[in-house]
């Protein structure tokens, strides 16, 4: 027999007690044995049966596998649809809290079409937590391959962000831990409208991405202004150009100019003609070397005695700060 599906709650519990106090109820079959697996599959096919929905009554809310779905980018669906009808099911769950209304779990665009066609959604409807909901439309996704990188990585982080358990997530994507860590660096780095403006982009991998979000975190990139500066013709270019673009301008910016700090030049301190240390200053710390060369048996006993004359140095720049 076929195993039951993950997504597909279990059939209401029958009531025995109700049954029997039913004056002269008796069950036509018994529910034991073979006839038991007769009615469950007979619950089973009931529950897998495809409905019409109106998709007024369906939200598309909730964590969203793609950037944008435009009337543009279902312009071809819309024609199929109205030629040869819907050929794969939408799947919905009941909101609890609004009977009579739906959420998509998966078929955005399915649904988007079938808006604009004005025809009913043929759809699947299950009863689903949270999670299940997440790893259903994972799962769907990932049998589709058609999500590119940077949606998935936004998709994760929307996830990541929203509470979400980190292994539901994982199992959404079919992913691992350092995986969702890369896409959720590259999502974190990019602001969302510039990532808006570039798309899909379905020819740029993840490397690509990782590059960019490298670039805008090392130089610290104003990538908002440059997307508010650019004209409507680039704005017109292909998903994976405008990726280009905006990566070309990545590569050009220049690294900002850190202040310029001043550090006074290395101290050699020498007693006796020899070189005893020399101490150096960089912009994030003050370091002490020893000359071991010239005066080993002082290194060794520094070395043993280094606490103790260093807290000693301490606590004569506490008094003398304390005296002023």
């Amino acid at each position: 027999m076929a195993r039951r599906n993950i997504f597909q709650p279990p059939p209401p519990p029958e009531d025995p007690a109700a049954e029997a106090s039913a004056p002269g109820n008796k069950p036509r079959f018994p529910n034991t044995g073979a006839m038991s697996g007769v009615k469950s599959t007979l619950r089973d096919l009931s529950s897998n049966a495809v409905r019409e929905i109106d998709p007024s009554l369906i939200d598309d809310d909730g964590p969203k596998d793609r950037l944008t779905i435009t009337d543009a980018d279902v312009a071809d669906l819309v024609q199929s649809i109205r030629a040869y009808g819907q050929q794969v099911p939408i799947m919905v769950r009941p909101l609890l809290e609004s009977p009579g209304r739906y959420r998509i779990v998966y078929g955005r665009r399915r649904l988007r079409a079938l808006k604009l066609a004005g025809m009913p959604a043929k759809a699947l409807i299950r009863t689903l937590t949270d999670e299940q909901a997440i790893l259903a439309q994972g799962q769907e996704n990932s049998l589709r391959l058609d999500p590119s990188f940077i949606e998935k990585a936004i998709f994760v982080t929307d996830l990541a962000d929203s509470g979400y358990d980190q292994a539901v997530v994982l199992d959404a994507l079919a992913i691992d831990r350092p995986m969702l860590s890369r896409m959720t660096k590259v999502a974190r780095a990019l602001p969302l409208n510039v990532v808006h403006f570039i798309g899909a982009a379905h020819g740029i991998g993840r490397r690509r991405w990782e590059d960019l979000a490298d670039q805008v975190r090392a130089k610290e990139i104003d990538l908002d202004a440059l997307v508010a500066s650019l004209d409507e013709t680039s704005r017109t270019l292909p998903s994976d150009d405008r990726f280009a673009l905006i990566s070309a301008f990545a590569l050009k910016s220049e690294q900002p100019d850190a202040p310029q700090t001043r550090h006074p030049p290395a101290l050699s301190i020498v007693c006796n003609g020899s070189r005893v240390a020399e101490i150096k200053e960089t912009p994030r710390s003050l370091t002490i070397r020893f000359a071991g060369s010239d005066q080993p048996e002082f290194t060794k006993w520094m070395r043993e005695h280094a606490e103790a004359e260093v807290l000693r140095l301490y606590e004569a720049w506490r008094t003398a700060t304390e005296a002023d």
